[in-house]
């Protein structure tokens, strides 16, 4: 399958760069996979397009102050390190930009608050890393650490929070799972209301997420893997809303890989770990219904995904009409449902 068939031509000034004052004020279009029928909503409508006895399934990852600067105790170079994932204790992978670094290497970060030692590479720009404090280093990354925001983002964030869903527990993310901000309190208090349940899992999104596929055939493209969780509630809540005809829809294509990573023919079973679940057209759906999702990157593995589960040449219809429509792009954008 030739990568260059998940192209599109996006306008620059289509890509949201500030989120808007009201994170439920934001558009949806709506495109039924069926009939590949497109309507134009806005997010606040979402409790009406749900049924009583659906679950709506939510990555409650929050995202990491993964970004820290410093400076090489030798030579003094400036360095930034950009968390990535845990390895255990106090060890990361992080990617590294500015002076050189080898293995051996130190740097001093936030005026000693935080030191780096490079334990492995630098590789294409990824380290693994050993950090250390005086106290607590956990608390010392959220002290010197700041959110990292999507690379095609430009303008300074004014409230951080606003890269967080309002359901966000750990610090797991180095990036947003970016369809849960639409969500406010009362929109979800509302959802309840109606009867929808909502379950939580967890996957651990990582920068990779924002890199194109760059093979020429889709099927030779390695998938990063990221370490989830879904718990024995949360299995237990989309059973129970399978077992009596409801939908499970999937807020995010991060939840889609959880679900269907634990998906068998019987439901979704209780398991941790890591994913490296790659979803192309032609794959077969076991655990969700419906999706949830943002306006996604050219020839990324989410728009593969959401064309996996919709159909390439409906997605990329709704895309291009999107287009049309000025609907605002990526992680700050506009959103879909897809039913």
């Amino acid at each position: 399958m030739k990568t260059d068939i998940f192209d599109y031509h996006l306008p620059a000034e289509l890509i949201a760069q500030d989120p808007l004052p009201v994170r439920d004020a934001s558009r949806l279009l709506v495109l039924d996979r069926a009939s590949g029928q497109v309507s134009h909503r806005v997010f606040g409508d979402l409790p009406g397009l749900l049924r009583p006895g659906d679950c709506l399934v939510v990555n409650t990852t929050r995202v990491l102050p993964a970004r820290l600067h410093g400076r090489k105790q030798t030579g003094g170079g400036a360095v930034e390190l950009l968390l990535l994932e845990s390895l255990g204790g106090s060890r990361w992978k992080a990617m590294t930009r500015g002076a050189s670094l080898r293995p051996g290497a130190r740097v001093c970060i936030a005026d000693g608050l935080l030191e780096s030692e490079v334990i492995d590479g630098p590789t294409e720009g990824i380290a693994t890393v050993e950090l250390s404090a005086e106290g607590d280093v956990g608390r010392a990354i959220d002290e010197a650490g700041t959110v990292p925001l999507p690379p095609y983002i430009t303008h300074e964030l004014a409230d951080p929070e606003r890269y967080q869903t309002v359901y966000a527990r750990r610090e797991l993310s180095a990036a947003a799972p970016t369809a849960g901000l639409h969500f406010t309190s009362d929109l979800l208090d509302h959802i309840a209301s109606l009867g929808v349940d909502v379950a939580r899992l967890e996957l651990a999104v990582g920068m990779d997420t924002f890199v194109p596929v760059r093979e020429e055939e889709v099927e030779d493209h390695h998938i990063h893997q990221e370490w989830f969780s879904l718990d024995e509630e949360c299995a237990a809540t989309v059973n129970a809303t399978r077992r009596r005809g409801g939908r499970i829809i999937a807020v995010g294509t991060t939840s889609v890989r959880v679900l269907e990573t634990c998906a068998e023919e019987s439901g979704v079973t209780a398991a941790s770990g890591r994913t490296g679940l790659f979803i192309i057209p032609g794959y077969r759906f076991k655990a969700v219904d419906a999706l949830v999702t943002n306006f996604h990157f050219p020839r990324s593995t989410l728009l593969m995904l959401v064309c996996a589960f919709a159909g390439t040449d409906r997605v990329l219809s709704a895309y291009a009409e999107a287009v049309r429509e000025r609907y605002r792009f990526y992680s700050f954008g506009d959103a879909m449902l897809v039913t």
